[in-house]
């Protein structure tokens, strides 16, 4: 029975040893040696006049075409001819560059679409001297805001994110002394209708308000629906490390169902189960650390939607019909585009449940308060290395009392080890009479083997929320703590904080007694030192909230062996 286990525990470890030099490979930029996996395809843009050349039909990523009553599996399916081609002549995009003081967005002229975001108040973190990029379309990156009309069943076609449209003069930057800045998108007419798109940007927001004007230019009236969609291939963040496990993908949220994900190999798959219709909610975009979003206000109907566009090319979105116009009449919807970073308190402002795309996983429910602590922390010590230190110390001091439990227990048991060494030597030929011998020891000493796990394992989810905190605060990207930390959510440039780490995770092992079983011992010495060289590539962030913790539980462990008479003793491993 011995040996089984034994040999549970070598494949396990050696299976942790394979994955961790697989990931090592990924992380140094060269192919996984063990578990290769297919390679995202390139995403390559298309010729934006193709679409409009070809008669009666609309380009692949324009949603399906649907009556107002139309459902999610309508409007999910393959965008369908329309009896009439698109009326604005082919023509070369315009790009037209716009900047705030959070932003430098690139809007095109073909469709009035968001073609272009970066961040002027974050960096890039694989080149610190250039702003960060969200939204992208270029030979290796495809992310995309479009909107659009389309027409129900059998109806014309309509101004789409294909269309041409025109820029009305104005400002291009927003001025000293002014808070917004407006661009204004003007479509031709196309099937009876033109199309007007708003921008509105605003001082210190990631907000952006959209306005879309429908005007009935025909002689007829006319219910066009309208779509708003995020379109992005299917390839991580460029220098997301596969480490952090983090969600890249759409997602959707409604009052009914909550929020939901999906990831792209779903979409790709046809396993895309999300509400198809709503009054309210948003469709979105994830990634580490930013979101981008489009909502709706409530209580206006629309039908949810998630596709694939084309090769490694995806979207998300809604279709709301909109009420007959009459020729002559407008109607005017208004609608907001969200691209920026999860802040949470943010996101929280913005709409009910939009938070959410800041992912914790499964531990949401503990790692929110937990971010609230933080922040509060921050809010008085103003460095956020020093306020994870503090949030790690008050939790050592709330657990405290179940932590002294388990060292006690501990202690106990190294008192009794050397009577437990002593007489598996005597006994290993007997190993029935040995463990009765062993258990009779425990009772008599009154030690109790797993009183040491139990008060640990309670305090395991906290952590772990915790971690998921760490990792998924955007406030922790280019934020300093101390000397050559001058990013907390990457990996420290000279693996100081790894190495100590490490240093630390071999004195508690140490501290803690020795198990009788002697592959136990040694797997109680590897299972740590694996760990830590993981740690090598995580964020600055999280090796130093676990090297905080690591330190407390050591002063901890030793003032309550001291105490209870058990004199600290570091014993190393016998290989």
């Amino acid at each position: 029975m011995n040996d089984i286990r034994r040999t549970i525990l070598w494949v396990i470890l050696g299976f942790s040893l394979v994955m961790l030099w697989d990931q090592w490979q990924v992380y140094n930029g060269r192919k996984a040696t063990f578990f290769p996996g297919s390679t995202p395809a390139v995403v390559q843009p298309q010729d934006p006049t193709a679409a409009s050349s070809v008669p009666g039909s609309l380009p692949s990523s324009v949603p399906t075409a649907s009556n107002s009553v139309a459902g999610a599996d309508q409007i999910a399916g393959a965008a369908p001819a329309l009896a009439a081609p698109v009326a604005a002549p082919a023509a070369a995009q315009e790009l037209v560059l716009v900047e705030t003081d959070v932003f430098k967005l690139t809007f095109s002229t073909e469709g009035g679409s968001l073609v272009k975001a970066e961040m002027l108040k974050h960096a890039d973190m694989a080149d610190k001297d250039r702003n960060f990029v969200l939204f992208d379309d270029s030979k290796d990156r495809v992310y995309l805001a479009q909107s659009g009309l389309i027409a129900g069943a059998g109806g014309p076609a309509l101004p789409t994110h294909k269309s041409v449209m025109t820029l009305a003069p104005g400002e291009r930057s927003l001025k000293e002394g002014s808070n917004t800045l407006e661009l204004r998108f003007e479509s031709a007419e196309v099937g009876g209708i033109q199309l007007i798109k708003t921008y509105t940007l605003t001082r210190g927001s990631y907000v952006v308000a959209v306005k879309h004007e429908v005007v009935n230019v025909g002689t007829t009236a006319l219910a066009p629906q309208l779509y708003l969609q995020l379109v992005r291939d299917g390839n991580k963040p460029p220098g997301e490390s596969a480490l952090y496990f983090t969600f890249t993908g759409p997602a959707v949220y409604t009052e009914a169902q909550k929020y939901q994900k999906v990831e792209f190999s779903d979409i790709e798959e046809g396993k895309v189960d999300i509400e198809k219709s709503a009054q309210n909610g948003y469709v979105a975009m994830v990634q580490h650390y930013f979101a981008s979003a489009w909502l709706l206000a409530d209580g206006v109907k629309r039908d949810l939607f998630m596709r694939k566009v084309d090769t490694n090319l995806y979207s998300v979105g809604m279709i709301a019909p909109l009420e007959s116009i009459a020729p002559g009449a407008r109607q005017t919807v208004a609608t907001t585009l969200y691209a920026g970073p999860q802040e949470e308190k943010v996101l929280e402002a913005l709409s009910p449940g939009l938070e959410l795309v800041k992912d914790y996983g499964w531990l949401t429910i503990l790692a929110k308060p937990l971010y609230w602590l933080l922040d509060k922390l921050h809010g008085f010590i103003h460095n956020w290395g020093w306020s994870i230190v503090a949030l790690v110390l008050l939790l050592k001091i709330a657990f405290y009392w179940l932590n002294a439990k388990a060292y006690s227990s501990m202690a106990k048991m190294k008192a009794v080890n050397p009577r437990i060494m002593e007489m598996r030597e005597r006994l290993k030929d007997n190993p029935q009479q040995m463990q009765q011998e062993m258990m009779r020891i425990y009772r008599e000493e009154k030690v109790n083997p797993m009183g040491g796990c139990f008060p640990i394992m309670v305090q395991i989810p906290v952590f772990i929320a915790l971690y998921w905190v760490l990792l998924a605060s955007v406030e922790m990207r280019n934020a300093p703590w101390i000397g050559w930390i001058h990013d907390l959510s990457s990996p420290d440039p000279y693996f100081i904080l790894p190495i100590i780490m490490t240093l630390t995770t071999v004195l508690q092992t140490s501290l803690n007694p020795a198990p009788p079983d002697p592959m136990q011992a040694k797997m109680m010495w590897f299972m740590p030192l694996a760990f830590s060289v993981m740690f090598f590539f995580f964020p600055a962030g999280l090796v130093l909230y676990w090297i905080t913790n690591n330190v407390l539980s050591i002063a901890q462990q030793w003032v309550i062996n001291t105490r209870m008479g058990v004199p600290p003793k570091f014993h190393l491993p016998k290989f």
